[in-house]
């Protein structure tokens, strides 16, 4: 994340991770006030075993690009609602408006959660125990919404 005041959010990715049981490393790694250590972060991700990187940043929020550029390893975006932030448009636009060859899969405003699922799905291509889980979780929200359908019929 590009701060620790962004940990709130984040710690919904974590959270997913943990569920899941996928192993996860949180750290600090600012765009514009550590570039040295984004770079060496991104430049060593892959060596050191890392398969998806979220990155999650308020206000100009040039985290995610920054890393996307640098690794091959997949990045996935968190845009985050700061006290600098105008309403999170200003993160989501950063984000989202990657110029092609950089890509940066986007989720929604503060959506860590989303996040770390759709890294479970990204991990799980090449982990069938992660897909044995994801179709569960996917099993259970459908029963959720189902149960609550049933007790609004009655």
């Amino acid at each position: 994340m590009g701060s620790k005041s962004d940990l709130h959010i984040m710690n919904d990715a974590a959270e997913v991770f943990k569920e899941f049981g996928v192993e996860f490393e949180m750290t600090v790694v600012s765009a514009h006030r550590t570039p040295d250590r984004m770079f060496t972060y991104a430049k060593e991700a892959a060596s050191r075993g890392i398969k998806v990187i979220i990155a999650g940043a308020g206000g100009a929020a040039h985290l995610p690009g920054m890393v996307a550029s640098i690794t091959t390893v997949p990045v996935i975006g968190v845009p985050v609602k700061s006290s600098n932030s105008i309403d999170g448009w200003d993160s989501i636009l950063s984000i989202l408006q990657m110029p092609n060859g950089i890509p940066v899969a986007t989720v929604a405003l503060n959506a860590a959660k989303n996040a770390g699922l759709l890294a479970v799905q990204i991990l799980a291509t090449v982990d069938d125990s992660l897909t044995i889980k994801m179709q569960a979780y996917k099993d259970e929200l459908r029963r959720k919404v189902e149960e609550s359908a049933q007790d609004m019929d009655n």
